[in-house]
Order: structure tokens, then sequence, then C-alpha cells
């Protein structure tokens, strides 16, 4: 697809659901609007009324694939995905929204015993290991991939690392954090061998939206 100047359109993915929803009002706000958008269909990708770009709807931890593979030229992934899966990317900008924080979790009142292994449920195993190696502390990797919070209720592991939004699941079920491990928001990622040849293009809509972000923060 090529837009009126003959160039051809930016591939953005995008994650599904409300952030995606969120971070693309920045792209509509900075003239990159897709009437599309509002049809009501179930289509998974949609074209800017100006030609200039081309959206994907992608599962949010997918979004990396697609940039690194070059389908799309720049996308919207979250740091948690970023450092777990650690593609070959440019982070251009942090976007300041979906924040939250990655930390370790477990029962009220625990005490990790140093001599024994610590059992660690989680789906973001290469940040648990990362963490814990820099500690110098043995673990054992349980990958679970829903309800994690579980697995210290019924003995499963000791402890969990996850996503931590507002903390109301862990207080719920009788956890506290226990350890931040790193702070997490949405970031512009782009394609490192198409950014060479779009750098300008993709600037352009990086300066733009950091612009509007800049606004929202004054206003």
């Amino acid at each position: 697809m090529q837009d009126s100047n003959g160039k051809r359109a930016l591939n953005i993915a995008l994650p599904k659901g409300r952030l995606g929803e969120s971070v693309y009002g920045l792209f509509e706000q900075s003239g990159y609007a897709s009437s599309q958008m509002g049809d009501g269909t179930r289509r998974l990708i949609f074209e800017s009324d100006s030609g200039e770009a081309r959206y994907f709807w992608v599962k949010p931890s997918d979004v990396w694939a697609y940039v690194e593979r070059g389908v799309a030229d720049i996308g919207i992934a979250g740091k948690d995905i970023l450092l777990e899966y650690e593609p070959d990317v440019y982070e251009l900008l942090d976007l300041g929204v979906g924040k939250c924080r990655m930390a370790v979790a477990a029962l009220k009142g625990f005490r990790a015993n140093p001599q024994r292994t610590l059992r660690v449920a989680t789906k973001f195993a290469n940040i648990a290991r990362k963490y814990y190696a820099e500690q110098g502390r043995d673990i054992d990797i349980i990958p679970l991939h829903g309800s994690i919070e579980l697995a210290p209720i019924v003995g499963l592991s000791d402890v969990i690392v996850d996503i931590v939004e507002t903390g109301t699941t862990l207080r719920e079920n009788n956890l506290e954090v226990i350890a931040e491990i790193v702070p997490l928001s949405a970031r512009l990622i782009a394609n490192k061998a198409n950014y060479a040849f779009e750098s300008a293009r993709i600037d352009g809509i990086v300066d733009q939206i950091a612009g509007l972000l800049s606004e929202r923060e004054q206003g």
C-alpha cells in the first residue's frame, strides 16, 4: 500500500485491548487516523485515511516478533515483554501509559530460608532468573501462565514474580509484595533495518507523540 505521495505505508503493530486503543488515540491525534477503526468489524488490519499508515491488531506478547522480523516498522510493547524476550529492536520512546511494576510477592509473613532453593512461580522466567542471579540466589522456576497468585497459597511455590498494578488481588489472597524488580510501561519500538530507511518518518511520529504526552503532563 502507498500513500498519495507514492510512499509505502508504515506498518504499525498495536497490542489488542485497552492499551492498544489508548495508544491508537496518540497516533490518531498525530494525523494517522483510520475511520475503519470504528466500523465494528473483527478485522485485524486497518489503514489510515491518509494512506500513510497500516495498523495490525496483535496479541500484546507478540508485538515484538512482528517488529523484530520487519513485518511491522514500529509497534507498542510493554517493558515486561522487552525484558523477557529481549528482541533485537530499537526502543524509541517511553509512552508512560500502562504503568505497573514487576515484583516478587509471597504470603504475608513469609521468610525465605537462604539455605534452601527458592521455588519461584512465574510466566516471566527470564526476568526472574536474571533478578535472582544478580543476588546469587539458587532458584527453581515453576512456569505458570494463569492464576499465578494461587501457587504460594497451595504450596506450589515460595514466591511469585509477576506484574503488579494495584495490588488488590494480592491483598485479597493474603499476599504482599516483598521486592520490586523494575517499573514497567508501554514503549514504542522499531525494527532496526526498517528504521535505517524510514528514520525521518518514524522520528516524526515519535516527536509528535512525545509532544502530545508532554502536553498531557502539563495540562
